[in-house]
């Protein structure tokens, strides 16, 4: 880092040197200075601009450093395409200024025949350049083979067409819930997942873990993984890359769904409610299982096991096969048994459907020890 800051330092003092070389003459000619036989030298000049700016690196070298890390790292991850593009076409902006700009050397006016042609050339240079990174298909001329894996390689290999389909992003939850096999296999969801590395990392620490149970879910998550991989009919591809300005691994796969386009498809209800906010489409797993669950009508009848009390007094609880809890009014009375019910009301929730009903017996009544006996 110190050695950074003093090749810095030089170099801003070096060019330092060369702007007072060229510029301060201008200046003393401004004020009426340029016949001083001391300040109005070539070596004044250079000294004089080397001291302005090594005095205004002192100031401003932390933040200049800070500012040329975070910008090296952005061309690192920008497609080389790109680069190439950008940098041809600021030639061009460059060149092309330069060539307006003959006529304007001629005019013995400092504003016009020096500033003017600076600002043409930062303006058609800033303007080549926009333009040469929008030419990023340009690049198929020249490649025919699929570059690195990164998000710019990945967008280019998925251009739009008459086929096309979004990458579909696999958090954790659903890569450990296992239904997302089965359900590619069936043909409703289309196109390739897609797997990002901090998301099998992340795998890899829950089934790190010390506790059993998250020991066992992450070891069942790399399994479907590796079942997935191995399976013919299921396109999916990894992703290498990363967020190193990101933490959470909820914010890197929201991320790289509004870089890719893509979808993020997810179990768990509060990455599905952020990326909604953030407009990134999602599939809920568990959201589609509700709505194929059959629909329940007040009035039907169904025979249920009520497996535990309620949390209201006399209230028994069953299960459906697909998991939907069945609150039985005076269930509480037929504890470990199968029972006919009445369903009387059903409440759709974030969490899932709840089912209201009273045993077939309730219109007899129910005495407080239980239904009322027949027996005289």
């Amino acid at each position: 880092m110190k050695r950074k800051r003093i090749i810095t330092q030089v170099i801003l003092a070096v060019a330092g040197g060369f702007v007072g070389y060229s510029f301060l003459p201008l200046l003393w000619q401004l004020f009426g200075w340029q016949n001083s036989a001391w300040l109005n030298t070539p070596w004044m000049n250079s000294l004089i601009g080397i001291v302005i700016f090594y005095l205004l690196s002192l100031a401003i070298i932390d933040p200049l450093l800070a500012s040329l890390a975070k910008t090296e790292k952005q061309i690192l991850n920008v497609n080389p395409s790109k680069i190439l593009f950008g940098s041809l076409f600021l030639l061009i902006g460059l060149l092309l200024a330069n060539v307006i700009s003959i006529p304007l050397y001629k005019i013995n006016i400092v504003l016009i025949n020096t500033f003017l042609p600076i600002l043409l050339m930062v303006m058609l240079g800033y303007l080549g350049l926009r333009i040469g990174l929008q030419m990023e298909d340009w690049r198929k001329l020249f490649t025919k083979k699929k570059p690195s894996n990164d998000v710019e390689n990945l967008i280019y290999d998925r251009k739009p067409d008459d086929n096309f389909h979004k990458y579909k992003l696999l958090d954790t939850s659903v890569i450990i819930d296992g239904r997302i096999h089965e359900l590619v296999k069936t043909g409703f969801v289309e196109g390739v997942l897609l797997v990002p590395g901090f998301v099998v990392h992340e795998l890899q620490l829950i089934s790190d873990s010390a506790d059993s149970l998250k020991r066992a879910r992450g070891r069942r998550g790399l399994d479907i993984l590796n079942e997935m991989k191995a399976d013919p009919e299921v396109k999916i591809e990894n992703y290498d890359g990363d967020f190193d300005d990101l933490t959470e691994v909820d914010s890197k796969l929201i991320k790289l769904a509004k870089l890719l386009d893509g979808i993020v498809v997810t179990n768990d209800y509060n990455l599905n409610k952020v990326s909604e906010f953030q407009n990134v489409p999602v599939l809920n797993i568990n959201q589609l299982a509700n709505a194929l669950k059959p629909a329940v009508l007040p009035g039907e009848n169904m025979v249920v096991k009520v497996v535990k009390s309620g949390t209201e007094r006399q209230q028994g609880v069953a299960y459906l096969e697909d998991g939907t809890m069945v609150v039985v009014e005076d269930g509480q009375y037929y504890l470990n048994k199968e029972i006919k019910v009445v369903i009387t009301s059903a409440l759709q929730t974030a969490a899932g459907r709840m089912i209201f009903a009273k045993p077939q017996h309730a219109q007899h009544g129910i005495t407080e020890h239980g239904p009322k006996s027949n027996k005289k």
